[in-house]
């Protein structure tokens, strides 16, 4: 939910009660952003995806163009129990096929730059993860480099 909040102030005081009310008023608006990834019928993977313009604090604090046509991919949660299985890849390649099939041209992606990022800040996804799927960097902010794919 982090995008979908107008600014980083008190965001680390925000409870999941009140991400999870956020997440549902956006489903009840139609703003559906992400796909999920089961082990049966248990969640275990979710990646953020969806049209660049609607996260005005994205679109400011990395200073884009509000591009209707780009499409980015600003989040990824894998649990603990499946971490380093290949499930943000999977969700990543899914996320890509549908976008293509759905007509999107281009998507962004906005890892964290620098040597020691720690693992709570790797949420925007690790850049290799990326790369290995067709990203290449085409513009640099403060917090990390822009990656993007044509589809």
């Amino acid at each position: 939910m982090a995008w979908w909040v107008p600014t980083w102030e008190g965001w680390g005081e925000r409870t999941a009660a009140e991400n999870a009310a956020l997440r549902e008023a956006l489903c009840d608006a139609g703003e559906y952003d992400g796909y999920l990834a089961y082990d049966g019928d248990e969640p275990v993977g979710w990646c953020q995806v969806g049209p660049r313009y609607r996260l005005e604090k994205l679109v400011r604090q990395l200073g884009l163009e509000p591009d209707p046509a780009t499409w980015a991919v600003t989040c990824f949660l894998v649990a603990p129990s499946h971490r380093r299985g290949g499930v943000a890849r999977a969700l990543l390649r899914h996320a890509l096929d549908d976008l293509r099939a759905s007509g999107v041209a281009r998507v962004e992606a906005y890892p964290r730059g620098g040597e020691a990022v720690e693992p709570e800040d790797m949420w925007t996804g690790p850049a290799g993860l990326y790369l290995r799927e067709g990203f290449a960097r085409v513009g640099d902010t403060p917090r990390g480099p822009v990656l993007a794919r044509a589809l």
